[in-house]
């Protein structure tokens, strides 16, 4: 069982780096972008700028590129298109989470059983006439526990990545979210002035 359960640990590993290389290189946010999303005075043309400054495959910079190139629509036009970009990345952050989700359940249950497996062989030492080699039993039932051990840890290190990452990914939904609504409240400022802001 304990190839089971390292095929498992390098998918985890996988989906950990991905992840952890994904937040860090394309969901940042500025905090000057986030200053300028909270001004009353917001220009569009400003919030333009900073977004052609953002690297390309940002996902804020994808969540706010729809609402600025539908801020002279009416605003629950803007607000449907908002909400189905936020939808897209929260689901291009959650793929592969199930992994360790699974991980998260399997790996213990592979470790379990073969501990099992394990000691039916290491009580298979004994013979008809009794304990014959007690050495060769404490050995076999020692390695026997290893895959549970090794499981174990595999599933809790999974355990962690998986609340921190699905944490990280609520912490984003929010963050668009409230930001998407300054940005609404903006353009619903601008239409009752008669117009987009200049």
């Amino acid at each position: 069982m304990v190839y089971p359960i390292a095929v498992l640990a390098f998918l985890a590993c996988a989906i950990i780096a991905d992840k952890a290389y994904l937040y860090w290189r394309h969901v940042r946010l500025p905090d000057p972008l986030v200053e300028l999303v909270e001004t009353y005075e917001l220009k569009w043309e400003a919030l333009a700028a900073r977004l052609t400054a953002m690297p390309a495959r940002n996902y804020y910079r994808r969540f706010f590129s729809v609402i600025l190139s539908n801020h002279e629509q009416p605003a629950w036009w803007v607000e449907s298109r908002a909400g189905d970009e936020a939808q897209q990345v929260e689901n291009s952050l959650g793929r592969g989470l199930w992994v360790l989700e699974t991980t998260v359940t399997a790996a213990p249950l592979l470790g379990l059983l073969g501990t099992i497996v394990g000691m039916m062989q290491s009580f298979g030492l004994i013979g008809a006439k009794g304990l014959v080699d007690p050495t060769a039993v404490t050995a076999g039932v020692a390695e026997a526990l290893i895959a549970t051990a090794l499981g174990l840890f595999v599933a809790l290190v999974a355990l962690f990545a998986f609340n921190y990452f699905s944490r990280l990914q609520a912490q984003v939904h929010d963050e668009m979210e409230r930001l998407g609504t300054r940005l609404i409240d903006r353009i619903r400022i601008d239409a009752a002035k008669g117009g987009p802001h200049p």
